[in-house]
């Protein structure tokens, strides 16, 4: 077995065990990752769901902590991943990495950074900024500060993420956006060894 296909079927394994606990907290999951021993779990609410703000709400410290036992709990109990490990649960916080579709169908109308494999042929960029006006399971379409849009197939992205912007805000929408600022994105690092 190569190590790709290890680290495959214990991501498929880890999945099978985590979706169903993310789903139970009424959450997303949105990204799941196996990388050199550490298993990374984002997390983020439901699309659609709105906090006091009126705008998207964000995934608070409690959900976190409490998936992280969850987790951990099963993880004890079901060993899914061989020898030690490191199990970091997270929301995708402000400025989130685009990798599937669903990712960018998600952050429609929303300022992303698109670095490409290689320039495009019509203007030679190798990176795209602007907002997000459509994504299927094929491509994306960025419509950039001059108006121009620009089809983007997923094969030519190297890199990709929602840019957050800073926006003047009145004093009392500061004091809450600080606030809320300070729970957008939270990490809970587990380290654990298989018995």
């Amino acid at each position: 077995m190569t190590q790709n296909t290890t680290e495959s079927a214990v991501l498929t394994r880890i999945s099978e065990i985590v979706t169903p606990i993310v789903s139970d907290l009424g959450l997303d999951l949105y990204d799941l990752e196996f990388v050199s021993g550490i298993v990374r779990i984002v997390v983020d609410t439901k699309s659609g769901v709105v906090g006091e703000n009126g705008r998207p709400a964000g995934v608070d410290l409690e959900k976190i902590g409490l998936l992280t036992r969850l987790v951990s709990r099963e993880f004890d109990h079901s060993e899914p991943v061989p020898g030690r490990y490191t199990l970091e649960v997270t929301s995708p916080g402000l400025e989130r990495n685009l990798r599937m579709p669903r990712h960018y169908m998600r952050e429609l109308n929303k300022v992303v950074s698109v670095r490409l494999t290689a320039p495009l042929e019509a203007t030679g960029e190798r990176r795209v900024h602007g907002v997000l006006v459509s994504a299927d399971d094929k491509q994306i379409v960025v419509r950039k500060e001059d108006g121009l849009e620009v089809a983007i197939g997923y094969a030519a992205i190297d890199r990709a993420k929602t840019v957050f912007e800073w926006k003047p805000t009145s004093k009392q929408e500061a004091r809450h956006s600080k606030k809320k600022f300070s729970k957008d994105k939270f990490v809970n690092t587990t380290e654990a060894k298989a018995s």
